[in-house]
């Protein structure tokens, strides 16, 4: 695959070395002539030095050549333009990288369609959804959450009197953002159809809106209590702002330590339900004074990877339950392994990693992706990749007949993931995530491929 990839800073670094070295043609664009020196030396790539958001540079690197075009700068404007004019001169596939919310505000102008942007890409967002599925559901199956948190993965225990005990799933009103995938019983799995029955102590594995979720479960525990979670923010970085959002939910008590008083300020005034305190987490004295030490989460995300490695021990050595970590520059890849398991941090997540990540999954060309294998050999999650040749192009859900052994559990469209209904039509350039059991992948392939 032939990828441009603008802009040489952590991210775009990170990518060109892991696009290259998975066999991709690479040409990295960088504005810096200094880094660009450094980086001829280093990369297995072509290094230009020049203007991704120029006309002229781009058909000079026969942009309308490229399978994918990647505008990985600091800067959201720069790369808006690059992507609107390399989806001019005939790039395949733009992916634009922003930090601005005002490009995800649909309300007036869908940006994406306007510039004709494929995706767009928020690094900080991405890490947010990593430690925000650790915190919003421990249970959850999957390892993955599906369309950057838009679908999750849990599972719920049938409690003695709940109502649905007894009754089949066709009979039973869900939120229609919430399937039932899966039902364990006996030590048997199998995958839930309109006609499986639910009885009391089944274990049901549930695909939804994450919200949609956490509101169905007193339907399956009747007696089930809403445990508030205290969470530790350390910084008022973007990937704090995009937590807190993840977080809106009244069972989770956000405090949040900011140094800068200004934007201490600017935070309190934009998320009144947070606590925002004034002060340094490197001092061991606040952290004891906020009593930290009774916190159920701490997350350490500022911009400096000392700061916070130094915090998350501190937080760690004080008694929270569960300590995670945001590592911003590729100094500490090598260490990531020893700060997971000497020193007690939970979670450590990177923003150029993550991206990377997910980039590779995003531009992979294979038409299926294992997402998660279920316990005891129940099959597989798959994602599959909806080209114009399938037969099931332009046919409603309803209307296409899977293998038993098999269920639509998510639909991704474009911008947007969703649990599918009935009446969702399949588009050439879809995504479908299925559940199939191993007797019937094969079945299941020759519907939709």
């Amino acid at each position: 695959m032939k990828i441009i990839i603008v802009g040489a800073g952590e991210v775009g670094h990170n990518l060109c070395t892991t696009l290259s070295a998975a066999g991709h043609d690479v040409t990295l664009i960088e504005q810096a002539e200094l880094r660009c020196e450094k980086l001829d030396e280093e990369q297995n790539a072509r290094i230009i030095n020049g203007n991704g958001s120029s006309a002229r540079q781009l058909v000079d690197v026969q942009v309308g050549d490229c399978d994918a075009f990647l505008a990985m700068t600091s800067d959201d404007r720069t790369n808006v333009i690059s992507c609107s004019l390399a989806k001019g001169l005939g790039a395949k596939h733009t992916i634009a990288r922003i930090h601005d919310e005002t490009f995800s505000d649909n309300s007036v102008i869908n940006y994406q369609l306007h510039f004709g942007i494929d995706l767009l890409v928020n690094p900080e967002a991405i890490c947010a959804v990593e430690l925000a599925k650790e915190i919003r559901n421990a249970g959850r199956v999957a390892v993955e959450n599906f369309a950057r948190g838009q679908i999750e993965v849990q599972q719920q225990k049938i409690a003695p009197g709940a109502r649905i005990i007894g009754r089949k799933l066709k009979d039973l009103k869900f939120d229609p953002r919430v399937r039932i995938g899966y039902i364990q019983r006996d030590g048997k799995t199998e995958v839930a159809s309109a006609d499986s029955e639910l009885m009391e102590a089944d274990v049901v594995t549930l695909f939804g809106h994450p919200e949609s979720l956490f509101s169905v479960r007193e339907r399956f525990d009747p007696k089930h209590k809403v445990d508030v979670a205290s969470v530790v923010l350390f910084g008022g970085s973007e990937t704090a702002i995009s937590l807190i959002r993840l977080l809106t939910n009244p069972r989770f008590k956000i405090r949040l330590i900011e140094k800068d008083l200004k934007k201490c300020r600017s935070l309190a005034e934009r998320f009144p339900e947070v606590t925002v305190i004034h002060g340094d987490a490197t001092s061991l004295r606040l952290l004891e004074e906020e009593q930290i030490g009774s916190a159920d989460y701490f997350v350490a995300c500022t911009k400096d990877d000392e700061e916070n490695i130094l915090t998350c021990l501190q937080a760690a050595k004080l008694g929270v339950n569960h300590v995670q970590l945001v590592i911003n520059k590729g100094d500490y890849d090598d260490l990531l392994g020893i700060l997971r398991t000497m020193l007690g941090i939970e979670v450590v997540v990177s923003p150029r990693s993550a991206t990377a990540n997910f980039m590779v999954r995003n531009l992979s060309t294979d038409r299926t992706i294992t997402l998660a294998e279920m316990p005891n050999d129940g099959g597989k999650i798959i994602e599959v990749r909806i080209q114009h040749s399938s037969p099931c192009v332009g046919r409603l859900i309803k209307d296409i007949r899977l293998p038993r052994g098999s269920l639509f559990v998510a639909l991704l469209h474009k911008f947007k993931a969703k649990v599918p209904a009935a009446d969702d039509m399949i588009l050439a350039g879809d995504r479908v995530v299925v559940l199939v059991t191993p007797e019937e992948e094969k079945a299941l392939l020759a519907c939709l491929i």
